[in-house]
């Protein structure tokens, strides 16, 4: 069954489809969030009210675009909103390295580059942030982001492009 349909179902009042939601998306609320605040706790506290808030709209609920832009869209605009009433946590971890078993030398080597990267990533503001972590991390297309954080193609690709420079000026020295 389609996640469209289950969310009819909520809206009808089925909690058992709305646990069958929450089962199929947690993990990639909990994630973004994570990548965006740089905190486990903080994270699972914005994936909880991302799904609170969807239950709470799940009356409004109008199925058109696929549930997971609708789930990004929740999502980012918690992080954003969470942004602006405070300043970023810097972790010395990056989350989901791409080798869970690196040789020692790799590992410290990847945990510094990450270090850098995710401080690097704290400071750009909050939506070129968050067009980042759903473009690089995410693997969304631009028009998903678009969708995803309720503004135009354009303006995701000159948020990006501005992201892309304040990064690379402050990465330029990491790997050489």
């Amino acid at each position: 069954m389609s996640n469209s349909c289950f969310m009819l179902r909520v809206a009808e009042g089925d909690l058992h489809a709305f646990e069958e939601i929450v089962r199929r998306h947690h993990r990639t609320a909990w994630r973004i969030a994570l990548r965006f605040l740089g905190d486990r706790t903080e994270a699972e506290d914005m994936a909880q009210e991302a799904f609170l808030r969807i239950l709470a709209a799940a009356p409004r609920y109008k199925p058109g675009a696929a549930f997971s832009t609708y789930l990004y869209r929740v999502v980012a605009r918690l992080c954003i909103d969470h942004a602006k009433r405070k300043r970023p946590v810097f972790t010395n971890t990056l989350p989901e390295t791409a080798d869970p078993s690196p040789g020692p030398a790799t590992a410290l080597i990847r945990k510094d580059r990450d270090t850098l990267i995710r401080e690097a990533l704290d400071t750009l503001p909050a939506r070129q942030r968050m067009v980042v972590i759903l473009k690089y991390y995410e693997g969304l297309r631009y028009d998903e982001i678009a969708r995803a954080m309720g503004t135009t193609v354009k303006a995701v690709e000159r948020l990006l492009g501005r992201a892309r420079k304040t990064l690379h000026s402050s990465l330029s020295h990491v790997g050489k």
